[in-house]
């Protein structure tokens, strides 16, 4: 029997999507506002979900006390009140989408956890668009 258990977070960033080898134009017609060069910001909402099988001992998928740590560690302290592209090693290469950056929360947490349990990331850039990444 699989269980899927989720914590919720947030974090605040700005970011600005964009490519380097386009020029101005060609960025503000894909991305439009979002190519602001003095950088825009989010209040990012988070959902990590690991499915598993539950432990007979303890009655866990997954201690949440250990999975709030693990946010905290690689995806609050890295991320809140950072300018991703700016502060976090990650983006210096790699538009800070939020696909992009849901792929880069779960390449965070994946190896914090047990490899026999399955990983989804859910994240809100705005209350009505979020991207879900499950490897």
């Amino acid at each position: 029997m699989k269980v899927k258990v989720s914590r919720r977070a947030h974090f605040n960033a700005a970011h600005r999507l964009y490519r380097k080898d386009w020029s101005f134009e060609k960025n503000d017609e894909v991305f439009g506002k979002c190519n602001n060069p003095n950088f825009h910001g989010h209040n990012y909402e988070l959902i990590v979900s690991v499915t598993g099988t539950i432990n007979k001992d303890t009655g866990y998928v997954i201690d949440m006390k250990v999975l709030k740590d693990i946010i905290k560690t690689q995806v609050e302290e890295t991320f809140d009140h950072k300018n991703l592209n700016l502060e976090v090693a990650e983006f210096k290469d790699l538009n800070p989408t939020a696909e992009n950056i849901a792929v880069v929360i779960y390449n965070k947490i994946k190896p914090k956890i047990s490899e026999s349990l399955d990983l989804e990331i859910t994240l809100y850039e705005t209350p009505r668009n979020f991207v879900t990444y499950a490897g």
